[in-house]
This record gives structure tokens, C-alpha cells and sequence, in this order.
């Protein structure tokens, strides 16, 4: 098992909305955390199939 960094917070409406740290541009939601947790997973897993086009993320670089 491996971790990703994730980014969420609760809308007014109560919605759950966030995105993994490294791929900012595709944002998801849920009515409740563990399903906002699961859409995440989908985003990542399709990012990592190359199922969704000019994907940008960012890394760190030594210098």
C-alpha cells in the first residue's frame, strides 16, 4: 500500500470536494469523506491508465 497527498475541505452545502496534491486540476467530490476517499482513488487510478489526456503534475527537484 502507498499513500498520496490529498487536499479537501466541506462546502457550505456539506459537500466534500478536494484533489490529489499532484494532479490539482482534477478536483471531485462526495456527500461524506469516504466517498469523496473513494472518487479520489478513481481520479488516481485513472490518471495512472493514461485514460485522461495531458495530465500536469508537479514535482520536487533537487537543485
Amino acid at each position: 500500500m502507498r499513500t498520496v497527498r490529498i487536499v479537501y475541505w466541506q462546502e457550505d452545502d456539506g459537500m466534500w470536494v478536494g484533489y490529489l496534491e499532484s494532479y490539482s486540476d482534477y478536483m471531485t467530490q462526495g456527500e461524506n469523506l469516504d466517498e469523496l476517499r473513494e472518487n479520489l482513488k478513481d481520479i488516481l487510478s485513472e490518471v495512472e491508465a493514461r485514460n485522461i489526456p495531458f495530465v500536469r503534475t508537479h514535482e520536487d527537484m533537487a537543485v
